[in-house]
């Protein structure tokens, strides 16, 4: 799921992304030659070595690693198309003397995510410990050509604290940074339907044969694990271990989806809560709090001034139903901290979800790709459902929330009339597959993740026949680089792929809740 939160609407507009994405049965879809024509084979792939790219904030992996691009076809179903560069980083072992013989490719989460910010929490977590560690931007990401980013919807973000979350006003202004973003890519030549899953996935297959890499591990985690699956079941030459992390599966990730993920790990923590007798003391009524809370900011919401967690001068914040729901699935705050927050919320004091709030008017803008969330988003996981699908299965998990709430996708609302606007095709049959496989595999969740639920991995690791599945209690979303016990976990599978040690996972508890006084 993304990274970073965007912003659902009316049931008529819910179709016009559906009607519009699809290409008429029957009729050959672009790119795909007439019957009995001969489809010329796309150029080979290169990796053309170059300087590291030059983040913002320095990464100190950068200074002795590898760097070039590798240029692929943006569209590989049209021969002749143009071609398009993606920044790659191949980072040494830590320890160079015995380095272990097959690197790591890292797959980031999104879509649309800088995957370059991501290397300090990599090593970090000890993934080039003894291996090389591999990273590749995904197509449209920062540092590629193109680049996808919508700065539109950067300047969206910074506005939308002030406004209702699901506000008339704010929709307006979102779906017309999405047109306005369209527009400008389109007219630069970007071939939005190209960005997408498969794409990506072939890009790492000929990534791994341009660097002349016979045989690589690969981690990849929320997005990243779905594309991790794409390529398993698409390219599984080369493969040696393949490790996932908070699990996005191909054949169950649509809108829908989103409210049972987000319920599970909200339910996740209300039970953790009771089963800490201080935190069930001090917070007998969590899960009713809740509902209170989400109740009576939708029918009042709360406008103040809040100064960002970073510092700054204070903005106007306003805080509703909606806004409280998607701050707690962005983990601000903590979910340790979270039963304290809403006692103090519930008793006048909302500093606490404020500041968090408040934190969205300071974007880093152009550095994430919404143009390949977009196009992900609304070829993928959108079609075959509609905006009254989504509250529905808002309705099944929270009956008590307003109707307003639960018809936004938790961090993507109004996003069926944004791809209504974005108009790729609708490629939800080659994507909404299950990946069979029997590759040695780790298939890693949190039991607080509130984006992709830990339970949906469980259809996974039953395609995967030699796989280890780990439930790591009291962690969120992309978990190893929240627990050392992961990091030992997944440290253990890649040197031996087949019989990783899983020991620690018994001694985990979640961290104590916050206790704050009466």
């Amino acid at each position: 799921m993304p990274k970073h939160s965007i912003h659902a609407v009316t049931a008529a507009a819910a179709l016009v992304c559906l009607t519009a994405a699809g290409p008429t049965p029957g009729t050959p879809t672009p790119g795909t030659p007439a019957p009995g024509a001969t489809t010329p084979a796309p150029p080979a792939a290169r990796f053309v070595p170059g300087p590291c790219p030059k983040p913002p904030e320095p990464i100190e992996a950068l200074d002795g690693a590898r760097c070039g691009r590798l240029e692929v076809p943006e569209n590989r179903s049209r021969p002749g198309g143009r071609t398009i560069g993606l920044s790659v980083a191949v980072i040494p072992a830590l320890d160079p003397a015995k380095p272990a013989r097959e690197p790591v490719v890292f797959m980031a989460g999104g879509p649309g995510a800088d995957t370059f910010d991501d290397i300090p929490f990599l090593v970090d977590s000890g993934l080039n410990k003894d291996r090389e560690l591999i990273i590749m931007a995904q197509r449209g990401n920062l540092y590629d050509e193109p680049n996808l980013a919508c700065p539109e919807i950067d300047r969206f973000n910074e506005r939308a604290v002030g406004l209702g979350y699901d506000s008339d006003e704010a929709e307006q202004l979102m779906l017309k940074a999405v047109k306005d973003c369209r527009g400008r890519l389109t007219a630069a030549g970007v071939d939005l339907g190209a960005y997408n899953t498969t794409e990506n996935a072939a890009d790492f297959a000929d990534l791994r044969k341009a660097l002349n890499i016979r045989q690589w591990n690969v981690y990849g985690y929320s997005y990243g694990s779905n594309l991790a699956l794409t390529y398993l079941r698409l390219h599984p030459e080369g493969i040696r271990a393949f490790a996932i992390d908070s699990i996005t599966p191909p054949q169950h990730v649509t809108l829908p989806w989103t409210w049972a993920s987000t319920a599970e790990g909200i339910d996740n923590i209300i039970e953790a809560c009771a089963a800490q007798p201080a935190c069930k003391d001090r917070y007998p009524d969590f899960r009713r709090t809740l509902t209170e809370q989400v109740r009576r900011l939708e029918a009042q919401p709360l406008t103040l001034d809040a100064a960002p967690p970073g510092g700054g001068k204070p903005v106007k914040v306003v805080l509703d139903g909606g806004a409280l729901l998607n701050l707690i699935v962005a983990f601000t705050p903590r979910p340790e901290d979270l039963p304290a927050a809403l006692d103090e919320l519930s008793r006048g004091n909302p500093e606490r979800f404020a500041k968090a709030r408040a934190a969205g008017s300071v974007q880093k803008t152009g550095e994430f790709a919404h143009g390949l969330t977009q196009s992900v988003v609304c070829g993928e996981w959108a079609p075959g459902y509609t905006q009254t699908d989504v509250l529905n299965a808002g309705r099944k998990v929270y009956p008590a929330w307003p109707d307003t709430v639960l018809a936004e996708v938790p961090q993507l609302p109004f996003q069926y009339p944004a791809c209504g606007i974005w108009n790729v095709q609708d490629r939800a049959a080659a994507q909404r597959l299950p990946t069979v496989s029997a590759v040695p595999a780790l298939v890693i969740s949190g039991t607080f993740d509130v984006k992709t639920g830990a339970s949906w991995a469980k259809d996974v690791a039953r395609n995967l026949s030699r796989s280890t599945s780990v439930l790591v209690p009291g962690i969120g979303h992309w978990v190893v680089p929240q627990s050392p016990c992961a990091q030992s976990v997944l440290a253990s599978f890649f040197a031996r792929p087949t019989a990783p040690d899983t020991r620690c996972v018994d001694d985990v508890e979640p961290k104590p809740f916050t206790i704050i006084p009466e």
